[in-house]
């Protein structure tokens, strides 16, 4: 990931794509258990998804089913966590955000490499641009110098390694709210290896409601007044892009804008035009999650959100707001001279070498820096260009 620019720069792009991942792999799960119709009872009307009962997936030739096959572990894993929290709290959202927390925690070691790696990076900014003053118009040799200079300082950039897991779990999190919490009879998924992990004791037969939804789920979708298994919307209606406005989707790209404009360096006078225009559009990206609120469960929104807040809390400590200000060009006094609770050294070139039993001894006792080796360079070039310059004169 090039720094300065947020990894979460392109976080909806990922998403739409992984949504239609998604809702193609469950709509080809669904239809290959979807029972026979009943000869005696014209017209044959298809059976709502949340009319079946929720089996594992089967694994079959087609892609998109041994993708539902994959994921059916991942799934089983979140979904049997959700039920053991649920039947805790006898409340789906808190349930869920226990969840989130669950997930996020165990992702920390990962997420603080990235944001410590992230931090190092910026602080060595300053020299990567004058490595690019320095060999302007060789890209080579501004890759090979930045990649030296990555290596004497000890910074690893992490890449989007982080940022690809957080939108791989939402593949199994998505039907995880959108089936789990809608279908009638989820106790299939219950089961591990023949091994009832917990009986529900779910209907046998489902009962549907106008639009095909089922009126006796398993698990009870609904707390705080909010369906947490299908889309919430305040304003239009809910089952198409821009077809509705969600709250909860509101709530989630002011989130979203917080977390990626503090993941930036602090703005300067010296910004280069390309920095000045990700700052800009660290601003607007994160409520392109508008457009699809109308279609996402209200429980996937709610992982979110928790989610966001979390990072937000880690970024915090260790990176303080980041970049977070100015913002429309305001700061808050809060905000000026403060220092994270846990800051990021700016990594320095090591002094001194230690050389390892049976390694040659090295000629010199101090290990230069990238920009001293590439001065040095160019000036004993030059040098020697006058030298040649002068004997051609005298002769």
């Amino acid at each position: 990931m090039k720094s300065p620019a947020p990894p979460a720069r392109w976080r909806p792009i990922l998403l739409l794509v992984l949504v239609a991942v998604v809702v193609a792999a469950c709509a080809g799960a669904v239809t290959t258990l979807a029972p026979g119709a009943t000869p005696t009872t014209p017209p044959i009307t298809p059976t709502p998804p949340a009319g079946i009962a929720l089996n594992p997936a089967p694994l079959q030739a087609d892609p998109f089913s041994v993708l539902a096959w994959l994921f059916t572990p991942i799934f089983q894993a979140f979904f049997i966590t959700l039920v053991l929290l649920n039947q805790l709290t006898g409340n789906i959202a808190v349930a869920i955000i226990l969840l989130t927390l669950i997930i996020k925690v165990l992702l920390i070691p990962l997420f603080r490499r990235q944001i410590v790696s992230t931090r190092r990076m910026q602080l060595i900014g300053p020299e990567v641009k004058e490595l690019q003053r320095r060999f302007k118009g060789d890209r080579v040799k501004i890759q090979q110098a930045t990649a030296a200079l990555y290596k004497e300082r000890g910074v690893s950039p992490v890449g989007c390694l982080p940022i690809f897991l957080q939108m791989f779990l939402l593949i199994p999190l998505y039907s995880v709210f959108s089936q789990g919490l809608t279908n009638y009879n989820v106790q299939p998924m219950l089961d591990v290896f023949g091994f009832r992990i917990l009986d529900l004791g779910c209907d046998a037969v489902p009962q549907f409601i106008a639009g095909g939804q089922v009126a006796n789920p398993c698990l009870n979708p609904s707390a705080w007044g909010v369906n947490w298994g299908v889309p919430e919307v305040i304003l239009g209606r809910p089952g198409a892009l821009f077809s509705g406005l969600s709250l909860l989707a509101i709530l989630s790209s002011l989130l979203q804008l917080v977390a990626s404009r503090m993941t930036m360096p602090a703005a300067s006078a010296s910004d280069d035009p390309n920095v000045k225009t990700q700052r800009q559009m660290a601003i607007f990206l994160p409520f392109i999650s508008l457009i699809y609120g109308s279609i996402l469960p209200a429980g996937l929104f709610l992982y979110w959100i928790m989610s966001t807040l979390f990072s937000i809390v880690q970024q915090y400590l260790i990176i303080g707001w980041g970049g977070m200000f100015p913002i429309f060009g305001w700061t808050p006094r809060f905000a000026v001279g403060h220092e994270p609770r846990f800051p990021v050294a700016a990594p320095t070139a090591p002094t001194t070498t230690s050389r390892q039993a049976g390694a040659p001894a090295r000629s010199t006792p101090t290990e230069r820096s990238a920009l001293e080796r590439s001065a040095s360079a160019q000036a004993t070039v030059r040098q020697q260009r006058g030298r040649q310059g002068r004997r051609g004169r005298r002769r």
